[in-house]
Parts: structure tokens; sequence; C-alpha cells
């Protein structure tokens, strides 16, 4: 955890956002997110700042990221929040926005892709949620140590966003 950036985020949470029609969450809300029954302060502590801001009358969606795969239902309501579907176009200022999360369009790295397949499959999702809270947070912290290490050499265009990706995904979903 990182008290200073969620610090910054609950003063945003208390004022900035506070004016916003809604707030928009799409994705990498925690460094790692374990399942709904982690009883970790963090998950605690913006859960408490979320709810507060949703019954202020600003709606909070949230979009799963790369490393919040497995949060769930619980969460969401105890956070106030509304879960999104993996992409979705909503109208902001009269004019219609794909929302989703950036990893979505780096389909060039075909590595990335297998594992992302992985674990947003439900029945990997399920499996891996009913292992006990402790084997998850060993799990997490593996998956942590194995990312901090060097990374491997792989070219940009294969880890950046793919424009055809990006271009085809537009069209599907008949945006600008």
């Amino acid at each position: 955890a990182r008290p200073a950036v969620t610090a910054l985020f609950l003063a945003f949470l208390e004022q900035r956002a506070r004016q916003a029609e809604a707030l928009y969450i799409l994705g990498d809300l925690f460094e790692t997110w374990i399942g709904d029954d982690d009883d970790s302060e963090l998950g605690s502590i913006v859960a408490t700042g979320l709810r507060a801001l949703a019954e202020s009358g600003v709606p909070v969606y949230f979009l799963h990221g790369n490393r919040d795969f497995l949060l769930g239902e619980r969460f969401a309501t105890i956070s106030g929040m509304q879960l999104l579907p993996e992409s979705v176009v909503v109208e902001l200022t009269g004019q219609p926005v794909l929302l989703l999360h950036g990893d979505t369009l780096c389909t060039s790295d075909i590595e990335y892709q297998m594992f992302r397949a992985q674990v947003r499959d439900p029945a990997w999702q399920a499996r891996t949620l009913a292992l006990p809270l402790e084997q998850r947070r060993a799990l997490a912290g593996q998956l942590r140590e194995h990312s901090r290490q060097p990374p491997q050499q792989k070219a940009c265009d294969i880890t950046d966003v793919n424009r055809h990706a990006v271009d085809r995904i537009i069209r599907q979903h008949g945006v600008r």
C-alpha cells in the first residue's frame, strides 16, 4: 500500500469528485485485489470514501483492470459502485465515449493476452476465489514478485497498444 497515494485519492473523493456528474474508475483501483472477502484496511478505507461520494449524489462506476479483476459485487455494493462490463459506450457531454481498460488493446502481446484471458475466465476466477484467503495472498505476492523481475526484452510494438485493434474496436462500438 502507498499511504500518500491513498490520501490523495481520498482527498479527491472528498473534494473535486463531489463536483462531477459521475466518477468512472477504469480499473487498477488497487495494486492487487484478491477477493471481496479480503479484510485489508486499505479496502475498507477506499470503500468508505467511495460510498460517501456515491451517497453525496455522484454515481460511481467501476470497470475492471488488470490488477483488480477479482473485485466483485460485494465490494461494489459496499462501496456504492456500479460494475461496468469490459467495454461500454457512455454519453459524455453529448458525445458517445467508449470506456475500456487499456490492456484490452495490447493485442500484439500474445503472452499477456493469454494470461488476461485466463484470469478473466469465470471458472478460473471461481476456483481462485474458492482458495483460502492466505493462499490467495501468497499467489498475489508471487505475481507481484514475478512482475518486479526485469522484464523480458519485448519489442515496443508488441507491448504497446495495437493501432489496428483500436480502429477495430472503435468501429465495432460506433464511436469516433
